[in-house]
């Protein structure tokens, strides 16, 4: 109980000012995402507006903002040009199915394989895609536009260092707002990307047929969905774990992700999943518990139902740069000391990654390679294998195992001696392939008329042996 009070009320005034300036700071990105996906902006806007509240409630990361993402529409392009929004809306419901598996299965355990070059080449590709994604509304337009990114970056700058009562970034939306009315100045606006819904969402069973061909459709879709946003989600909540040096629950986050995607597709909404951008705003808005997470999406539903008239007035350029300023923050700039420092397997890891989510713009498959390059690299380091030899003893230093064998057996081929002895004491035998590698060498000796003699297995060693061995 005194959990739960201080994860809802142990820092209001922060967290309910953080979220209304994430709040704000979803209205653009959900009715960008509605358009890559096709779809009008209800279904992004009423999706992040559900998925924040649901997660806030039964999600495991306090402050973590989960919304409409971009990675999810890119998934759901295909399925809506193909099939329409009702399968969109029912591969989201299942989705989120998949998601509570996951989640009680303890698919957050996966999240210890996942190197830490890896997870800085997540970072930095977020922070340079969070950058990229505003180059629309910095390049090529006017100078009106330069001078509002500019003033407000300079308030979000300043305005901490002698005021922190109110976010910076809240500040710098109602100052710089009021100054483009008062001006009349020809900006873009959040309204010229869409039109906002009229009223709340409403429960709605997707209008699909219930058979396996449904199934059948729907199934690819959610399956990578679920992985996605469940990978999107957990990196995020890892990265807010260091952020704010607080724990998280990452298999409730998982299983709270899940829930969240099974009620915003009964309620006309897409899928969705942490988004970093986001979430790292309200961090460094002050936002902590979980009522900074709700605020953010009643918020977003109360400006567009009741100030929508208002909230179309802001200017884009206005929110790039607070999302600049963001991507700036995002970015770990230590990188830079790590590519001097660390090892170049690891370096060409983070680079990997990064090049694979910019050239892609999945997430997911940047942070897959990245893994598999690491684990690639990580087999060819311990997979060095040296075969001493000391007359007729042959002393065996490194792990057998299948990437390891082809130097074991070549130690022997040259043996010409009537018995020799194999120590192991200095290493250990970790699969099928060692114990066939072991079989080959008696074998091809034997055959030659060398006794093979083996000593110094330590005890799983010995027993996968003797298991293994026909």
């Amino acid at each position: 109980m005194a959990t739960l009070q201080q994860q809802w009320f142990g820092n209001v005034r922060k967290d309910v000012l953080a979220g209304m300036v994430a709040g704000l700071a979803l209205i653009p990105e959900s009715l960008a995402f509605a358009f890559i996906l096709g779809v009008d902006p209800s279904v992004a806007l009423y999706a992040s507006f559900v998925i924040a509240v649901i997660t806030a409630i039964v999600g495991g990361r306090t402050g973590l903002i989960s919304a409409a993402t971009g990675a999810m529409a890119l998934v759901l392009v295909s399925l809506m040009a193909n099939h329409g929004l009702q399968y969109v809306l029912a591969a989201t419901v299942l989705t989120g199915i998949i998601q509570v598996v996951l989640g009680l299965l303890g698919v957050a355990r996966l999240m210890r394989f996942i190197p830490n070059a890896v997870v800085l080449g997540f970072l930095n590709a977020l922070g340079i895609m969070i950058f990229m994604t505003q180059l629309p509304y910095l390049v090529g337009v006017s100078t009106a536009s330069y001078f509002f990114v500019g003033g407000t970056l300079l308030l979000v700058y300043l305005v901490p260092r002698f005021f922190t009562a109110i976010p910076a970034t809240l500040i710098a939306i109602v100052v710089m707002t009021a100054l483009a009315i008062f001006t009349g100045a020809k900006l873009q606006t959040v309204g010229d990307l869409g039109t906002m819904p009229q009223t709340l969402p409403m429960f709605l069973l997707p209008d699909i047929p219930l058979n396996l061909t449904t199934l059948k459709i729907i199934l690819p879709y959610s399956l990578a969905l679920a992985v996605v946003g469940l990978l999107e989600t957990l990196l995020t909540a890892q990265v807010l774990d260091e952020v704010t040096e607080t724990p998280s629950d990452k298999n409730k986050e998982a299983r709270g992700q899940g829930i969240a995607n099974v009620v915003t597709g009964f309620f006309g909404g897409m899928a969705g999943c942490a988004l970093i951008g986001q979430s790292m705003l309200n961090v460094q808005s002050g936002g902590r518990g979980r009522l900074s997470t709700l605020t953010a999406g009643v918020f977003l539903m109360v400006l567009i139902l009741l100030f929508g008239d208002s909230v179309i007035h802001i200017p884009m350029p206005v929110l790039a740069g607070i999302m600049v300023m963001v991507s700036f923050t995002t970015f770990n700039w230590g990188s830079f000391r790590f590519m001097r420092q660390a090892p170049k397997a690891e370096v060409l890891v983070m680079l990997t990654t990064v090049a694979i989510i910019l050239y892609t713009h999945n997430l997911a498959i940047g942070v897959v390679i990245g893994i598999l390059l690491s684990a690639l690299f990580f087999v060819a380091t311990i997979s060095r294998i040296t075969v001493k030899q000391d007359g007729t003893h042959y002393f065996v230093e490194g792990p057998l195992f299948f990437a390891s064998t082809k130097a074991f057996c070549q130690a022997f081929d040259t043996v010409s001696a009537k018995a020799v002895t194999i120590d192991f004491s200095a290493s250990h035998l970790y699969d099928e392939s060692a114990v066939a590698a072991i079989q080959k060498v008696q074998v091809q000796l034997q055959k030659k008329g060398t006794t093979v003699q083996l000593t110094g297995l330590n005890q799983p060693s010995a027993a996968l042996l003797a298991r293994l061995s026909h």
